[in-house]
């Protein structure tokens, strides 16, 4: 019977399709569909663009905004048609089709706004279209009632309760909607902390990182309650939880601990320059469980947030970015070594990097066994662009200034005393 009343239905929408009042329902529909994109390109016109934006998009029509108000626009025409005395056929398919796009829309941007880097993200996307897409043509055709009805008489019992399938079904999607919602509403907000530079870079992370876990857990709980989960199950879980932190995941919640501690605290900053168990580099990015350093090399250690609370951390630019190095170099005795020293500062003072304030110092350092020794030293504020090339550069000044003044940097001597062999005695 009811299959009978679909085909009879689906036979009368088709039959709509082809009567004069089609002509005046689509033009409704083209007018509603062209005031959406008036507005959405006036609000881009007069808004900032940005990158990765949810409502707007890279384009007028690729946007959240741009459905949603079709949407709207199509729902209120829909309620004045039957004032007009025009019998509906092309809003019945375009309510089912605009709406399928909001979702797909809203689900495709919040994901590719929270997680650009994610490689899973086209596969969901595509399930959610063939999901929304197949959703909107029972809806069209008049199946999806019967199919639900199905599903409702699929049922099982847990507990003391009676389950249904469409339960079940519905509860997972309004959870879905619920934590797209909350992931999407994190993700603007961790947008507009990061870009408010008058903060710490840090505390900024900080602030990011607290905004969607407490977004995404209060989604969680919503979301539960949304699927008909009743939260007071929640106590055991947590008790359950908590015994499986202490035992087997106790270093993972340490790190995720220590994380926080590193932002609040501050004593390790994004653009810092570190040294960790022999690993020199630049904090690229502190993550809640561990932390980027990437070497002037190009490499990149991942190092587990407990490991900097735990161990020793050389912090070259913690409270001063100045940094003291160090070049040795030997002349000939016999030189004029004051005036050698005090020209090798003037030229070291001279190199680029090099600060003049505190200013280079040449001191003397040993008497060795083939010269002088001399430690010529010197500060520089940027330690992130190396030490290779200054100390480098710094030698060739130095190498040029003794030229300059025949001052010879000795080689090492040895004295060979070769024994001669005693004579033989006549027979």
């Amino acid at each position: 019977m009811n299959q009978t009343f679909s085909f009879e239905e689906l036979q009368a929408l088709l039959a709509s399709l082809l009567s004069p009042s089609a002509l005046t329902e689509l033009g409704l529909l083209l007018a509603c569909m062209g005031l959406a994109w008036l507005i959405v390109w006036r609000l881009k016109q007069r808004v900032q663009q940005r990158a990765r934006s949810v409502l707007l998009g890279s384009h007028v029509v690729d946007g959240v905004l741009f459905p949603v108000l079709a949407l709207l626009l199509a729902l209120g025409a829909r309620r004045a048609m039957p004032l007009l005395g025009i019998k509906l056929a092309v809003f019945k398919l375009i309510i089912p089709v605009l709406t399928s796009l909001v979702v797909i829309r809203l689900i495709a941007r919040v994901l590719r706004a929270a997680m650009p880097d994610s490689g899973w993200i086209r596969l969901l996307e595509r399930s959610v279209s063939w999901l929304a897409w197949g959703g909107s043509i029972l809806w069209i055709i008049g199946v999806l009632p019967m199919v639900m009805d199905e599903l409702d008489d699929v049922r099982w019992k847990v507990g003391a309760a009676q389950v249904s399938l469409r339960a079940m079904i519905e509860g997972g999607l309004t959870a879905a909607f619920v934590l797209v919602l909350a992931l999407w509403i994190s993700s603007a907000i961790e947008q507009r902390l990061l870009r408010n530079t008058s903060v710490d870079l840090s505390m900024r992370k900080i602030a990011a990182n607290l905004t969607r876990a407490l977004l995404m857990f209060i989604g969680l709980l919503v979301a539960l309650t949304a699927a008909g989960i009743d939260l007071t199950a929640l106590g055991v879980l947590g008790g359950a939880l908590g015994v499986g932190i202490g035992f087997g995941l106790q270093k993972l919640a340490a790190n995720y601990v220590s994380g926080f501690v590193i932002l609040a605290e501050r004593s390790l900053r994004i653009g810092d320059m570190v040294k960790v168990d022999n690993f020199e580099g630049r904090i690229s990015d502190i993550k809640t469980r561990y932390t980027v350093i990437r070497a002037l090399n190009g490499r990149e250690a991942i190092i587990p947030n407990e490991t900097l609370i735990t161990q020793r951390v050389e912090n070259s630019s913690l409270a001063d970015p100045q940094v003291l190095l160090s070049s040795v170099v030997q002349v000939a005795y016999g030189c004029e070594i004051e005036a050698v020293m005090a020209q090798l500062a003037a030229v070291v003072k001279a190199v680029p990097r090099v600060l003049q304030q505190p200013a280079p110092a040449v001191q003397l350092n040993s008497f060795a066994a083939d010269g002088l020794e001399l430690a010529v030293m010197f500060w520089i504020a940027d330690p992130e662009n190396g030490q290779g090339g200054v100390r480098s550069d710094v030698n060739l000044a130095i190498l040029r200034c003794l030229n300059a003044l025949g001052v010879e940097i000795p080689y090492p001597q040895r004295v060979v005393h070769q024994v001669q062999p005693p004579a033989q005695s006549a027979s």
